[in-house]
């Protein structure tokens, strides 16, 4: 083979490998996918932590899949209503992903996986924010998210629940008062 076709093919894999053309890009990039991980990955070990089935590496994913997505649109110069739209398109996507971890049984009340769907959801969220450089909200809704997941199952446990009444229940009179 002579080396001009050797030099074609170097230069070929060189213009690929330029989408960060300077260090200023690189380290923007590598910042947001990080800290999209990073985020994902606290949400993700609460959820491991408290014995749920999305777990670190499932959050960690989706953060920064949806970083990603937003990130290489940016990267290629697509406006924002272009944006919008693969953000909607990702939150589509993952809430079709979410769907996945919704197991409903026989019982009315016996629904599994809404809260994982729904942190599965924001960690998506957490991913853009990221990814589109606003990783202050990130960071600050992925602390909110935590001491909603920590705290609301405590203050729940705090006050007694009321009992739920079915259909049959009051045709049949049960936890009906009658007034005087």
């Amino acid at each position: 083979m002579n080396t001009s076709l050797w030099q074609q093919i170097a230069n070929t894999i060189a213009t690929e490998f330029s989408d960060l053309p300077d260090v200023a890009q690189t380290t923007r990039v590598v910042l947001r996918l990080t800290m999209a991980a990073l985020l994902g990955g606290l949400l993700g070990w609460q959820r491991e932590y408290a014995g749920k089935a999305a777990g670190v590496r499932t959050h960690m994913l989706v953060a920064m899949g949806t970083a990603m997505f937003v990130l290489v649109s940016q990267q290629i110069g697509m406006g924002n209503e272009d944006l919008s739209r693969v953000i909607q398109g990702v939150t589509a996507g993952v809430g079709i992903l979410c769907a996945g971890t919704i197991l409903k049984n026989d019982h009315i009340n016996d629904v599994k996986g809404l809260t994982t769907a729904a942190g599965l959801w924001l960690t998506a969220a957490v991913g853009v924010a990221a990814g589109l450089g606003q990783e202050l909200t990130a960071v600050l809704a992925t602390a909110l998210a935590l001491i909603i997941l920590a705290m609301v199952p405590f203050l729940v446990k705090q006050v007694e629940k009321p009992q739920l009444l079915l259909a049959d229940d009051v045709q049949s009179g049960k936890g009906v008062s009658k007034r005087e």
